[in-house]
């Protein structure tokens, strides 16, 4: 009802600017614009945008545009934010202490849990699950886009979204992060988290099928293998009897003499 929609919006602008209406909230405090956003009303977002709703504004639970569109997966409406030409900050936190690009990526962890496990049950995979996966990671990259930060760390545990895909076993979206073009790369994959880095968090990941990949490619990309957390453990320490268990270990001791060669020449 889009139509009804710009008429609406466009009466309360002329009649009741002095209230604020289309900054109106309902039961969750959801305004208009977050109502349309929640809804993937693309169409609607833009014309609220262009009538003067406000892009900053947040729920009840400190939730702006830019947390709803990256939690539910919805590419499209980042878009009309990004091309709208309004400021935003991408940085913004809910009151859990996310970014939008936490959300997005706590949000694509949770889609690819699903799939795995139906992977383990059945071989037909719902191409409506698959389709949300790749739209969530299309969000991702859009936040990019608009500035988001990997290095940024949550408020609660310190942890930069590529602590929460490893601790997810996350493995498309270790692969995606690790491929991105950062100049600071082994400083980003180096970063502690309470003390762990996300090698000690893929070592910790006991009986996951991604275990072993993720640490090749943390590996690889430069995460360093002699680094302590705060028990004075190294990633190699923390893990388990598995039946990969002895190659994992080679990888992290073939990564320790890399990592003593860097330091020692001065290499990063």
């Amino acid at each position: 009802m889009r139509e009804f929609v710009r008429a609406a919006a466009e009466q309360i602008q002329s009649q009741v600017q002095s209230l604020n209406g289309l900054e109106t909230r309902e039961h969750k405090g959801k305004t208009p614009l977050l109502v349309a956003v929640t809804a993937n009303l693309a169409d609607v977002v833009s014309d609220l945008i262009e009538l003067g709703a406000d892009v900053t504004a947040a729920d009840f639970k400190g939730q702006t545009a830019l947390h709803l569109a990256a939690t539910y997966g919805y590419p499209g409406i980042l878009q009309v934010l990004l091309w709208s030409g309004v400021t935003v900050n991408v940085e913004d936190r809910n009151f859990e202490g996310l970014t939008a690009l936490h959300c997005a990526v706590k949000s694509h962890n949770c889609t690819v849990r699903k799939l795995s496990e139906i992977r383990s049950r059945t071989a037909e995979i719902p191409t409506d699950l698959q389709t949300l996966a790749e739209d969530k990671l299309q969000c991702i990259t859009l936040l990019l886009n608009m500035g988001a930060s990997v290095f940024t760390q949550d408020i609660k545990n310190s942890m930069t979204v590529l602590h929460l895909s490893v601790q997810d076993g996350n493995l498309p979206l270790v692969q995606f992060f690790t491929q991105l073009r950062i100049p600071q790369l082994p400083s980003f994959l180096n970063m502690k988290a309470h003390g762990n880095t996300v090698l000690h968090m893929a070592a910790g990941l006991h009986g996951d099928c991604n275990q072993e990949e993720i640490i090749r490619l943390l590996l690889v990309h430069g995460a360093d293998p002699t680094i302590r957390n705060m028990e004075n453990e190294q990633p190699i320490h923390l893990l388990q009897a598995s039946l990969h268990r002895e190659q994992i270990k080679v990888m992290l001791k073939r990564g320790r003499v890399v990592s003593s060669s860097n330091h020692r020449f001065g290499s990063s």
